[in-house]
């Protein structure tokens, strides 16, 4: 299943006359970049975009995978913190921040050979909130591993067989995904969160999000098995002293534990229904 699974993604890639692969540095683009570089060779380049909201640790990944896979790689600035649309983050602040990014990579595209665009977006985010797919759509982005209908279990499945060592990496969405709709996004904020999550992986909680509401309210969200570590006075005085220096106003765990996307609950019903209409 594997090797059939490999030949259909290799396949599609092969009828384009060149692929821009949106490197993120997790494993799904990481799949798609490896694929493009085996059926296009020299015409298939990797960019990633670097922002206030891109942790370092995956700009930085990004340069390792590109590295390892041998294929060509390029970072590009993005302004999407110069979007006022995207700050307001309303619930729909990943449609902007993906329109930033295609707009960019197209201005580049005139001094590429690849012209199609490729995102990492598997089949099973097709049944997730993800106004990003729309600014995807409206730009003619092509999705392969979707196209090849693989989702997650296949792209890992994929990305062990061809020994990327991201294989088993855990999902990384952008800072800003971790402030809550209506709480205006801003570099100081993303920074902040960044180093709250550095800390916590610091003490080991690698499977974390620092999640920030209104009031500078974080709740912070472990693996179950995780919460009882910061329930230690000596961790807990250090960690709250800690945010509190980075300007957090309220400590709280979420003792629903770790999840991903859990904010979207909190994004308003008529934005949701707009994007999930049209994807």
């Amino acid at each position: 299943m594997v090797v059939s699974n490999a030949l259909k993604l290799t396949n599609i890639l092969k009828n384009m006359d060149g692929a821009v692969v949106a490197l993120s540095g997790g494993v799904d683009s990481a799949v798609v970049a490896k694929a493009a570089l085996i059926a296009l060779g020299e015409k298939a380049i990797a960019i990633t975009a670097d922002s206030p909201s891109v942790p370092r640790q995956d700009i930085q990944a990004a340069k390792n995978l590109a590295k390892s896979i041998g294929l060509r790689h390029e970072i590009v600035l993005t302004s999407e913190f110069d979007n006022p649309d995207y700050r307001k983050n309303a619930g729909d602040r990943c449609y902007f921040c993906k329109s930033e990014l295609y707009e960019t990579i197209f201005r580049k595209l005139s001094d590429l050979e690849s012209k199609t665009i490729c995102s990492g977006a598997n089949l099973d985010d097709l049944g997730d909130y993800r106004p990003g797919l729309q600014a995807a759509k409206e730009r003619g982005i092509r999705h392969p591993l979707q196209e090849a209908g693989l989702g997650k279990k296949e792209v890992r499945e994929l990305a062990k067989h061809w020994g990327l060592e991201v294989w088993d990496k855990p999902a990384s969405p952008c800072l800003s995904s971790r402030i809550a709709p209506g709480v205006a996004v801003t570099p100081e904020r993303t920074a902040r969160i960044e180093k709250a999550e550095i800390y916590l992986k610091s003490l080991g909680l690698f499977d974390c999000r620092v999640r920030l509401h209104h009031d500078e309210l974080v709740r912070i969200e472990l693996l179950p098995e995780d919460i009882v570590k910061i329930a230690d006075p000596d961790v807990r005085d250090n960690l709250t002293k800690y945010f509190h220096e980075l300007g957090f106003r309220y400590i709280t765990m979420d003792m629903d534990g770790f999840r991903s996307g859990s904010l979207n609950s909190l994004v308003p019903l008529e934005v949701m229904k707009k994007y999930q209409a049209k994807d």
